[in-house]
């Protein structure tokens, strides 16, 4: 069986760094029965928006099987494990708590704890309650104020089982994919839309991160960002240029903010009624000081300058060679993201929060021999460890995902796991690359 391996001088051999797995809520917990209707059953319900015309109304069953999925965790010997809360979950339409849903992260929470794993929570993993969109969404401004109230009323209800929290899992693909070209829920389109929505996200995390300082101090507070960089596809001026801005437009747009209180200058390329209201203090308010920022990273695009007025670059086809989703495979790009941001920012200590690969896998005489799933956890490992001998201070790594799930408008067809999911029977299965990074933790000294 395939291993993974390290330099034997490697950060990531020693115990003090951090190993987790990760997942969501949507993706994985099912009984939606016992939750608010949220933007992506909707977007679910609507033809042609999931490749595979599925939903998540049952995924991997988490809620019902949380304690077989905590025994993976355990078998794994993982140090942490990253969920995200649903907030259609533990919040009722009148903004008051679901005493149900609520105990069911307490319980969760207590099993991790029962054994020894710390817990990473995230605070909003893409599903909005759909009352909230039926009064705007993200375009609303007011529903950054309804989430401070959702943070400061689960963070309470909580206590200090948590060891860190995320206010937001990739504002990009929330505000981007959902509100500006439309793939993701609540499926709306626009620049203006789509720059307004992240406008606001934005305001909810600070205004969240403001909540945790007071009711989880004991916590470390931190947001999720995902980065795809930018490359040319030549060395001419016009190339160049045309990547930095959609570096900036793509992954500083959310960056900046957080970090310095600012947006980037591609902000000044933007059509006055497509930028979004930014009003007194909101910038203060976005640039709260983190205890750690959470990187999600997998893979890279290439860019060239736009022919047409208007446009700010092309964005061209991901290259060979490609995982099973079509992305890129480029673990250089993993080791640039990092260091140029270690130079570019003041940063607070990393954690790489989602790193994977969906492959096409096959169970074949009861195994899964993800090969090539292995071959990517190496050399992004690997990318990352010379990262950290660069200077780059990053705390922790969390494989993306523990199981196969739900993969948004990619429905079932689409596997990230290191554990199989048989969705007809909820068979969960160790594959191959499991069991390669259960041997990889466990021969940390």
């Amino acid at each position: 069986m395939k291993t993974i391996s390290l330099p034997l001088n490697s950060a990531l051999r020693n115990r003090s760094f951090l190993f987790g797995t990760a997942t969501s809520s949507f993706q994985i917990e099912g009984a939606a029965d016992s939750r608010l209707k949220s933007i992506w059953d909707t977007f679910c319900e609507q033809e042609g928006k999931i490749a595979d015309k599925s939903d998540g109304l049952v995924a991997c069953e988490h809620v019902a099987r949380y304690k077989e999925d905590v025994d993976l965790l355990q078998e794994l010997g993982v140090d942490a494990y990253r969920f995200s809360i649903s907030w259609p979950r533990v919040i009722q339409e009148d903004g008051e708590l679901n005493p149900q849903g609520v105990q069911f992260y307490i319980d969760l929470l207590d099993e991790l704890a029962g054994r020894g794993i710390k817990a990473f929570a995230t605070l909003y993993h893409w599903d909005l309650p759909q009352y909230l969109e039926d009064q705007g969404g993200w375009l609303n401004r007011d529903t950054a104020y309804a989430y401070q109230q959702y943070v400061t009323k689960i963070t309470q209800a909580l206590g200090s089982r948590v060891h860190a929290y995320a206010t937001f899992n990739e504002p990009f693909c929330s505000a981007y994919l959902g509100y500006e070209i439309g793939v993701h829920a609540p499926g709306k389109t626009g620049r203006k839309r789509g720059r307004s929505a992240a406008h606001h996200i934005l305001l909810a995390h600070g205004l969240g991160m403001q909540a945790l300082r007071e009711h989880a101090p004991q916590a470390l507070s931190g947001i999720v960002l995902n980065f795809t960089p930018c490359y040319p596809v030549s060395g001419s001026p016009a190339d160049r240029l045309a990547t930095i801005y959609a570096d900036e437009y793509i992954n500083q747009w959310y960056m900046q903010p957080v970090m310095e209180g600012s947006y980037p200058p591609v902000m000044d390329k933007l059509a006055p009624d497509d930028k979004p209201a930014i009003q007194p203090g909101d910038m203060e308010t976005i640039c709260q000081p983190l205890d750690f920022l959470g990187v999600n990273f997998y893979t890279r695009l290439t860019y060239s300058a736009p022919k047409q007025d208007g446009e700010l670059y092309i964005e061209h086809a991901h290259l060979e060679p490609k995982t099973d989703i079509g992305w890129e495979i480029y673990p250089q790009a993993f080791y640039d993201l990092l260091t140029s941001l270690n130079s570019r920012y003041d940063l607070p200590p990393i954690y790489i929060t989602e790193n994977g690969a969906a492959m096409a896998d096959k169970v074949e005489n009861g195994e899964v021999a993800d090969n090539d799933r292995i071959d990517y956890y190496e050399a992004h490992l690997r990318a990352l460890s010379d990262a950290i001998d660069a200077g780059v201070n990053v705390a922790g790594y969390f494989a993306w995902s523990l199981m196969d799930n739900f993969e948004w408008a990619e429905g079932y067809a689409k596997r990230f796991g290191i554990v199989y999911v048989d969705f007809e029977t909820q068979t969960r299965l160790f594959k191959h690359s499991a069991h390669a990074y259960k041997l990889l933790l466990a021969q940390r000294t």
